[in-house]
């Protein structure tokens, strides 16, 4: 027995309960056939919660979506909170791609509390935490595997990486570490020139450099030269399913493509940071001997008596930290990237933020930790 057409009408049926207004959906949504109007069968109620429902629905198509999309917007312009907890998946998920579509001149979203959006935000922190985390684990159990096994390490790949982030980046870390110098040694006879202590200048060039331009200088250019580099290599292989089609033969994209960068990368930026050193402290032997008219052994028996191996040491040691997590950040977010070229290019400009907080924020970390150790 067939059923009749009013039993198969798109219908909409209201309860309240206190301040929640229920919406049970039921019948056939078709385009082609007539369906309830929102405004209509809302008329001069004005809940403070509306709940949708679609229990009862059978078939349906996009007519229900342009429904639920109406009642969304009306709380969104009425400040109502709109609960879709009870819809399926599928279709919160074509409701979320119709209002992206449909740009609304509503000044914000206000379907959520405060509460709610709190909460919201601290869930999608808590996310990226544990993303960050189960990464590094990753590349924590490849380098194990690379130390029980390291014939199935592919070192021409990581020497290539070495000369592409090492060799590669002499000419821009010159430039920046022999201004970084100079800069520091102008700034500092400024000040120096006024008490006769111009000598100094030595002192104050030396101890910055080799303690913290020369590492952190390094790993900024490197964080935007060679970490967005590495992001966009992986996230073009993975709009391209290069990434898929490994794991599918069985290969760990992490062991195959992320540890030879990040090796490559620690080992290059403490050979980049003494360098870059050197040429800072060139710099202020410049600007010494022309403005202050102190000659290069001067200078350089002065530095001598306050920089020693610990100072340098101090250097190596947040070098070798910053190379890590640039290639880190840079292969994260390489690997986190969507499936288009505006993914890759949004990859990119991620791992290069990700990289200069992360590096400001151990630097910090490493400034308390040394001195407590009096370092």
């Amino acid at each position: 027995m067939s059923a009749s057409p009013d039993a198969l009408a798109a219908r909409a049926a209201l309860k309240t309960e206190g301040a929640v207004l229920e919406v049970a959906l039921a019948g056939t949504w078709q385009v082609t056939e007539p369906r309830p109007s929102w405004t209509a069968l809302l008329g001069a109620q004005h809940p403070a919660r509306v709940r949708l429902r679609v229990d009862e629905v059978g078939k349906w198509d996009s007519s229900l979506l342009l429904f639920l999309f109406d009642a969304q917007q009306w709380c969104r312009a009425t400040g109502a909170y709109c609960e879709v907890d009870a819809l399926p998946e599928k279709i919160r998920t074509l409701l979320t791609q119709l209002a992206a579509s449909h740009e609304t001149s509503v000044p914000f979203d206000r379907s959520e509390n405060f509460i709610t959006t709190v909460g919201l935000a601290a869930q999608d922190v808590l996310g990226k935490v544990r993303a960050i985390f189960q990464f590094v684990g990753e590349c924590v159990l490849a380098a194990y595997l690379l130390v029980r096994q390291p014939r199935k390490f592919r070192w021409r790949d990581c020497l290539s990486e070495m000369q592409q982030c090492g060799a590669m980046a002499l000419p821009i870390v010159s430039l920046v570490s022999l201004l970084v110098g100079v800069t520091l040694a102008y700034t500092g006879a400024v000040v120096l020139r006024q008490y006769g202590g111009d000598i100094y200048i030595a002192d104050l060039i030396g101890l910055s450099m080799v303690r913290e331009m020369g590492a952190v200088m390094t790993a900024v250019v490197l964080a935007g030269r060679t970490g967005a580099a590495f992001a966009a290599t992986l996230g073009n292989m993975k709009a391209n399913e290069e990434i898929d089609a490994l794991e599918t033969l069985g290969i760990p994209a992490v062991q195959f493509l992320v540890l030879p960068r990040i090796i490559a990368l620690g080992v290059m930026m403490p050979l980049l940071a003494l360098y870059a050193n050197a040429l800072g402290i060139i710099g202020g032997v410049l600007v010494a001997f022309g403005l202050l008219s102190i000659p290069p052994t001067a200078f350089w028996v002065e530095m001598l008596t306050i920089v020693d191996l610990s100072d340098i040491a101090t250097g190596v040691i947040k070098a070798i930290a910053f190379g890590f997590i640039i290639g880190l950040s840079g292969c994260l977010r390489g690997l986190q990237a969507d499936r288009s070229a505006a993914g890759v290019g949004r990859a990119a400009t991620s791992a290069v933020v990700t990289s200069i907080l992360l590096i400001i924020i151990a630097d910090a970390i490493f400034a308390v930790v040394f001195n407590a150790l009096g370092l």
